[in-house]
């Protein structure tokens, strides 16, 4: 378990290279524009393409932890074999291998990619900028609490901390645990109190 060290100072969780940002932005800017002028792409199949690549979103996700609240076989399946429990639900996933962990009331997950930024985009969406810059990938495994404090999260000492490392092969989802009066909310209702975050680790609590 790391130890809290509080007067030490840490990276913020932000991305740290905008003028690379900027650069790599000017740079697709200037082949997308080659591509329609060369006619191999038009304008509207490449809007098409991105709407195509930024289309899934957390709905996908809260889709599958919904279902695996109110449906035990399914949940079953879900932790047995990831990929193929959200391939059920008509998910087109593209990654090699989803792999669940549960939150419980003794347990917590989080999820990083120290050598990238491999992220179950298909279920997920696009990751968010933190998720992908380089404070966040060594922090999270060296000071994981921390970290999570500075999301608002302050995870107690008695509940265990486990970090997950996707990497290409594999990618992790966080399964909340349910909230309370689960049985008296609607399908609609579940899938509105899940984000984003609950499946990366960086919020526990669905309330």
């Amino acid at each position: 378990m790391p130890h809290d060290h509080p007067h030490e100072e840490h990276e913020a969780l932000v991305i740290e290279d905008e003028a690379g940002n900027t650069e790599a932005q000017i740079i697709a800017d200037a082949l997308q524009d080659l591509l329609i002028r060369k006619g191999l792409l038009t304008a509207k199949e490449v809007t098409s393409a991105i709407a195509r690549l930024e289309s899934p979103g957390i709905h996908l996700g809260a889709k599958v932890v919904a279902k695996a609240w109110t449906d035990p076989a399914y949940k079953k399946r879900l932790l047995d074999d990831g990929r193929a429990a959200v391939q059920e639900l008509d998910i087109p996933v593209t990654e090699a291998r989803i792999i669940v962990v549960e939150n419980t009331e003794t347990r917590h997950n989080l999820i990083t990619c120290t050598l990238c930024s491999c992220y179950p985009r298909s279920i997920l969406g696009q990751p968010p900028s933190w998720y992908i810059s380089k404070a966040y990938r060594a922090r999270s495994v060296r000071e994981p609490r921390r970290v999570l404090s500075e999301f608002g999260l302050d995870l107690p000492r008695d509940v265990q901390l486990d970090v997950h490392d996707s990497n290409a092969d594999m990618r992790y989802l966080v399964l909340p645990e349910p909230p309370a009066d689960l049985h008296a909310l609607r399908v609609a209702d579940l899938e509105a109190l899940v984000s984003r975050d609950h499946l990366i680790g960086v919020a526990r609590s669905v309330l």
